[in-house]
């Protein structure tokens, strides 16, 4: 009987011993996602400018969201990531976008003129769509990422501003282009990342012109720092 009792409390101590192999086995093949919200803050670069313009002040932007993570392989290190996210932009140059009835006739501003802000400023609905590595673990919350792919961006609000000691304009510019898009590079290790963005579409309809028939092709690059969080 003895023999029996510890023939069966041994095959009991195997079976749970069993059991919580089996259950740290799982909790490490587990299905973990990573980086499902980000928040970014950028300076927006200004590329293509027409003669004579020049980007003036801080133009910046901001932006955040939820990204969907699709591992692709057995160990989640390689996926993609499909999003929806918000973004505000501010563009500051001296590029004066003035409206006269229902067209814009855009001229640039001399050295010597007195103003304060000249900017245009755009509410984007962002689709990043990306392909991810990163080598994380599921115990592992510290990790380098590198992500790729490209943003679609839909324009619903486009606006010129002009501020001077005297005057202060503000109008809806419907000469910016509705939807825009880009290349995304997301590189970085734990919470920091490096964000670049690089617009394939410029910032303007085609076709749109200075007053001295100079075309208006101005193309957004952005940098900055990108965040995510679980």
């Amino acid at each position: 009987m003895r023999c029996s009792y510890i023939f069966t409390l041994f095959l009991f101590s195997a079976a749970f011993a069993t059991g919580q192999v089996l259950e740290s086995k799982k909790e490490v093949d587990g299905k973990y996602l990573e980086d499902q919200f980000y928040l970014g803050l950028t300076y927006n670069f200004t590329t293509k400018l027409p003669a004579d313009v020049s980007q003036r002040n801080l133009s910046y932007g901001l932006q955040g969201g939820f990204i969907k993570d699709i591992p692709l392989s057995y160990n989640r290190n390689m996926g993609i990531g499909i999003g929806l996210g918000y973004g505000i932009n501010s563009y500051y140059t001296n590029l004066l976008a003035t409206q006269q009835g229902s067209d814009v006739e855009y001229t640039v501003l001399d050295n010597d003129a007195d103003f304060r802000r000249n900017k245009i400023a755009t509410h984007v609905l962002e689709v990043p769509f990306q392909f991810r590595w990163r080598n994380s673990t599921p115990e592992e919350y510290k990790f380098w990422r590198i992500y790729t792919g490209v943003k679609i961006g839909y324009v619903f609000d486009g606006r010129s501003k002009f501020v001077s000691s005297t005057e202060r304009t503000v109008f809806v510019n419907k000469d910016i282009r509705d939807f825009q898009y880009g290349l995304t590079l997301n590189v970085g290790y734990n919470t920091f990342n490096i964000h670049i963005y690089y617009s394939l579409s410029s910032m303007f309809n085609d076709g749109v012109m200075e007053l001295s028939g100079e075309l208006i092709e101005i193309t957004p690059l952005k940098m900055g720092l990108i965040f995510y969080i679980l």
